[in-house]
């Protein structure tokens, strides 16, 4: 297995989108979907706080976190990486996209791009996700790239795991 850190961050490049490394100039265009340890930030203090948190699980070799490019403006649309278990071969993917990006086909280009680089690259046994059972887009997004739910967990929420995996 190859974990973070790594001696440059790591780009993925798609053709609508590319994943690269969170910039300081990012945090003002992702307060409304900055979280960390699911509590949202409500101000450029408290993500650009929230943001030195990931990069410190980042360097400490426990996830990776990109800021997600739409190419054609070059502008930050979401985030996407993997947060828990990669010492273990496992990552759990997640993802949050802002409002004006969803129904794009950016999620999905995203989503494709860090399943590939956790297989691939960082050599995981298994990729799961987590999401409300209310969040039916999430569910249909997940199950769309070939993902099973695997269990129902308390406070309303579902796991799934890519059954291509293992």
């Amino acid at each position: 297995m190859k974990l973070p850190p790594y001696d440059n961050f790591p780009t993925l490049s798609g053709d609508k989108i590319t994943l690269r490394q969170i910039l300081p100039t990012d945090i003002q265009d992702l307060i409304e979907i900055s979280f960390y340890d699911a509590i949202q930030a409500t101000t450029v203090e408290q993500a650009a706080e929230m943001q030195d948190k990931i990069n410190q699980d980042y360097r400490d070799g426990n996830s990776i976190h990109w800021g997600i490019i739409e190419n054609a403006t070059n502008r930050i649309s979401g985030t996407c990486g993997y947060y828990r278990g990669l010492e273990k071969g496992e990552g759990e993917l997640g993802c949050v996209l802002l409002p004006q990006f969803k129904g794009l086909g950016i999620m999905t280009d995203a989503m494709r791009l860090a399943i590939d680089f956790g297989l691939n690259h960082i050599g995981l046994k298994r990729i799961w996700a987590v999401t409300t059972r209310k969040n039916d887009k999430a569910i249909q997004l997940l199950e769309r790239l070939g993902f099973i739910k695997i269990a129902d967990l308390p406070d309303d929420e579902v796991e799934y795991e890519l059954k291509t995996a293992r």
